[in-house]
């Protein structure tokens, strides 16, 4: 009886410990990447400590949840790191009566910190096999607000017919592109990161009026193109 209660003890320390632990981790990407990023706004901050990062990490990974990098989610994509989900969220500020497209859903914690301040999300994923995995983190996260369609952002109609509040590219432009801006309500906010070079500009574009937009250039980054985006043309000599 006493051996019982003593291995019972053992394993609810040992559980006690992992929850510390991952909770120590998680206060440190907050303080030492997000708020030394300048990303400063209080909800935000309880956004990216609220949503279980470490659901929605790749296989293998675990124990690199809460590091300032961008893990591999395969064939060249990757999961953006958790500095630039906070500056990104900072920028576009989903408000609770808000409808949000999200193009390039990868692991799907950007789609869940979305989720957590917005009415509703679309995120969009060409591969099936991110889509499926992205499905059953938000599942396992009880996100009930978001979902994740296999659907290329540049096949016709994919953007759908309505004027989304927030529209969040995680995938670079390498040229400007108006189809997104253009899919904006008035008020709406874009956030791309745009440029074809090693650094890149994360921009926040914001729809004024009709065809009037304000565009502000956060910070420098380097992400990879969105399959489909349309390239600066080049020059034959």
């Amino acid at each position: 009886m006493l051996r019982g209660l003593r291995l019972g003890t053992d394993r609810a320390i040992r559980m006690s410990m992992t929850a510390i632990d991952l909770n120590a981790a998680r206060e440190q990407m907050i303080h030492q990447q997000l708020r030394a990023w300048d990303v400063l706004d209080q909800a935000v901050l309880d956004t990216v400590s609220r949503v279980p990062r470490e659901t929605f990490v790749p296989q293998g990974y675990a124990e690199l949840a809460f590091a300032d990098i961008e893990l591999p989610l395969g064939q060249g994509d990757r999961m953006l790191a958790p500095k630039v989900v906070g500056r990104i969220l900072q920028a576009a500020a989903p408000r609770p009566t808000e409808r949000v497209l999200e193009v390039g859903t990868g692991s799907g914690f950007l789609t869940a910190c979305l989720a957590a301040s917005a009415c509703s999300v679309r995120s969009l994923e060409r591969r099936e096999d991110l889509a499926a995995a992205a499905r059953r983190h938000l599942e396992a996260a009880a996100v009930r607000n978001a979902t994740v369609e296999t659907l290329d952002a540049y096949a016709k109609g994919a953007l759908g017919s309505i004027a989304w509040d927030v529209i969040v590219l995680t995938g670079s432009l390498p040229i400007p592109d108006s189809r997104f801006e253009q899919q904006l309500a008035v008020g709406g906010r874009l956030f791309a990161v745009v440029g074809n070079g090693p650094v890149m500009e994360a921009t926040l574009i914001e729809r004024l009026g009709s065809e009037q937009w304000r565009r502000t250039v956060l910070f420098e980054t380097s992400l990879k193109a969105l399959v489909g985006a349309r390239a600066p043309e080049r020059f034959a000599f």
